[in-house]
């Protein structure tokens, strides 16, 4: 009994003073975002807009792209309200030229990058039968190959300036591989990884790589989803989550995590208690998670064997989902440029 104490007691006393090392080195590293270069690969709509929103307050001078022209000299417009700078530039990242000449467009005018945010996101939704190659290879390269542009780009920069921070947003389906999400899941993995090796790679040169695992969050941004199988009742399945209270966040609290572990230069952020449960179930029950899984998928839609059957999501709206988040999600849409 007195050994299972001591043992207790050195637990308790490595643990606090983790934690206590923790917020000493983490205060130590915290800086203002005010005339911060701030890049946001998908900042035209939904979190990246939320989180662009944010930073403009605090006085950073942004850059933002987007593959949508229209969204983004929306976005544009309203972030000047706020009496920054800001850089609009349409290009497909997933072209590594084009996510190149944005990165250099971005120091040309601004003379650096202190921060790069990457973003900008697909999601294929349906079940494995009706998934293709090309549903892989599109979700590769949003999620690998275009943050692995911008870094490559990016990171010489803050070398020669012996710092720079950036924050990689992958998903805790980057974490857990869950049902009806294949690509996306198996992209979002790849992203964790590509984070992870830069940090541990670049701390050396004073930049802080930060990896942030949201779960699902209220931005709106379901009504663009690529949809696959049975559409409409896919994309009632996935809004009905994304909207809901007990298994969603608000963008702004979401977004607001992402701003404070960058300013802190954390390793890795998850940012709400469902997520965070899902992954430590994973991690200490990773059987358990996988037959549960496995369990949950057989009361998600059957799939229709048409693998070129695609809608968007605002096309498979319906009544299946219930009407107070069908208006809790389009009122987001609309707040968030979604539409």
């Amino acid at each position: 009994m007195q050994q299972k104490f001591r043992s207790f007691l050195w637990l308790g006393l490595g643990a606090g003073a983790f934690l206590a090392y923790k917020a000493i080195s983490g205060n130590g590293r915290r800086y203002s975002f005010r005339d911060k270069v701030v890049v946001i690969t998908g900042g035209s709509r939904g979190l990246g807009l939320v989180i662009a929103r944010m930073l403009a307050k605090e006085g950073a001078k942004l850059a933002i792209c987007s593959r949508t022209g229209p969204q983004l000299e929306s976005a544009a417009a309203e972030l000047r309200e706020y009496g920054i700078e800001v850089l609009a530039i349409p290009c497909d990242l997933t072209i590594q030229g084009e996510a190149t000449r944005f990165i250099d467009q971005v120091q040309e005018l601004f003379g650096r990058i202190d921060v790069l945010i990457n973003n900008a996101g697909v999601i294929q939704v349906g079940p494995l039968e009706d998934m293709k190659v090309e549903d892989y290879r599109l979700a590769m390269n949003t999620h690998f190959w275009a943050p692995l542009y911008t870094m490559l780009a990016t990171v010489p920069g803050m070398q020669a300036r012996g710092e720079g921070r950036i924050v990689n947003i992958a998903s805790v389906g980057g974490k857990v591989s869950v049902p009806h999400i294949v690509p996306y899941s198996a992209s979002k993995f790849a992203l964790v990884g590509l984070s992870e090796g830069f940090r541990n790679e670049l701390q050396k040169d004073n930049i802080l790589v930060t990896t942030v695992n949201p779960g699902l969050f209220r931005s709106g941004s379901p009504v663009n989803v690529l949809v696959k199988g049975q559409t409409k009742k896919e994309y009632a399945m996935f809004a009905t989550m994304g909207a809901n209270s007990l298994t969603s966040s608000s963008v702004e609290n979401t977004a607001r995590q992402v701003i404070e572990a960058s300013r802190s230069g954390e390793a890795e952020v998850v940012t709400n208690l469902p997520a965070r449960f899902l992954i430590l179930s994973n991690n200490l029950f990773p059987e358990l998670t996988a037959k549960t899984m496995g369990f949950a998928n057989k009361f998600l839609p059957d799939p229709v064997a048409d693998v070129n059957r695609m809608a968007r999501g605002a096309e498979s709206d319906s009544d299946l989902i219930p009407e107070h988040l069908r208006e809790r999600t389009w009122k987001a849409a609309a707040r968030n440029n979604e539409i």
